[in-house]
């Protein structure tokens, strides 16, 4: 008789995955907005259109490097990942893919990004496209996101290089308007993330990520928020003053940071009155903060395209 002894978990053959399991490692609703950062950034270093060939091989090889951290993300977070009602069903968690299929795959698309870049955009498009794989991979994930509550500040440095991968694809350099898009996704992100935070905070505590909710409590927290909100509004419109921007971007940046300020304001009221968010509390920030980063750039490329 023969006994059949089950794999460990995230080392269960692969046989029976599929093209979509493989493209569920790469994170492909993170990465859309990664990608718009990107392509919106070519646009407003062209000052117009960019080139067809040129936005297929940056978007393509673009998804591919970020995808490509998802994967090696997956791979080191899959002893926690299976605690977690959000990542539990990853393929790397449930032992769909094993780790060295995972590992196999995150590599090739990692050079397939570097080497597509490097050859049919810019050398310096693909150091900053490696430079954003190596800090989500190993600042973010292997350094900061078990060790500190800062892990988000500055690991999120991560996903502020997609628009500088952009634009040096473009002009094969960087200046200060590309350092002003860089910062506001700097400070944007604690306001996107910590706003996922609250409402999955209880996962976060189970597997021991000191995230700020977990670390601080939800005060501090919606302080928190709050403060950097006001960060990235005012980094928002400082482009108008050194003449990089005009008046559509301008009065869009006001808007969309209005009523970014607005929601944070709201949160924080509720919070200090005792109030316990819940996903129903948080969701109106935490889907806005990602519109308005979208719009946000979607203006900036107008206003350069349009008013240049």
């Amino acid at each position: 008789m023969t006994v059949s002894v089950p794999a460990p978990a995230g080392e269960t053959p692969s046989a029976k995955a599929t093209w979509r399991d493989y493209l569920s490692l790469t994170k492909p609703k993170v990465i859309s907005l990664l990608l718009w950062t990107t392509i919106a950034a070519m646009f407003m270093a062209a000052q117009g259109w960019p080139g067809l060939w040129l936005l297929i091989v940056v978007a393509l090889a673009g998804y591919a490097s970020a995808g490509s951290a998802g994967v090696f993300n997956m791979i080191i977070d899959r002893d926690i990942d299976h605690q977690m009602a959000r990542t539990a069903q990853r393929p790397t968690t449930s032992g769909l893919i094993s780790t060295r299929n995972a590992f196999i795959f995150g590599t090739a698309l990692q050079v397939a990004s570097f080497a597509a870049l490097w050859f049919w955009a810019t050398p310096l498009a693909a150091w900053m496209s490696l430079a954003g794989f190596f800090t989500y991979v190993a600042v973010y994930t292997l350094w900061l996101k078990r060790t500190t509550w800062h892990n988000i500040v500055i690991g999120g440095a991560a996903g502020c290089f997609p628009p500088l991968v952009g634009w040096a694809a473009v002009t094969g350099d960087l200046n200060l308007f590309a350092g002003f898009l860089f910062a506001i996704i700097f400070f944007w992100t604690p306001v996107h993330f910590w706003a996922l935070a609250m409402m999955i905070q209880e996962d976060y505590k189970t597997v021991g990520i000191p995230m700020l909710p977990v670390v601080y409590g939800n005060r501090m927290t919606a302080a928190q928020i709050g403060l950097y909100a006001i960060y990235t509004v005012v980094l928002s419109v400082m482009p108008v003053y050194f003449g990089a921007v005009s008046w559509l971007y301008f009065f869009s940046a006001l808007g969309l940071g209005g009523w970014l300020l607005w929601l944070s304001w709201k949160l924080y009221r509720y919070v200090m009155a005792g109030g316990q968010p819940s996903k129903q509390e948080m969701l109106p920030l935490y889907l806005y903060s990602m519109l308005y980063l979208a719009m946000l750039f979607l203006a900036g490329a107008a206003d350069r395209v349009l008013l240049a």
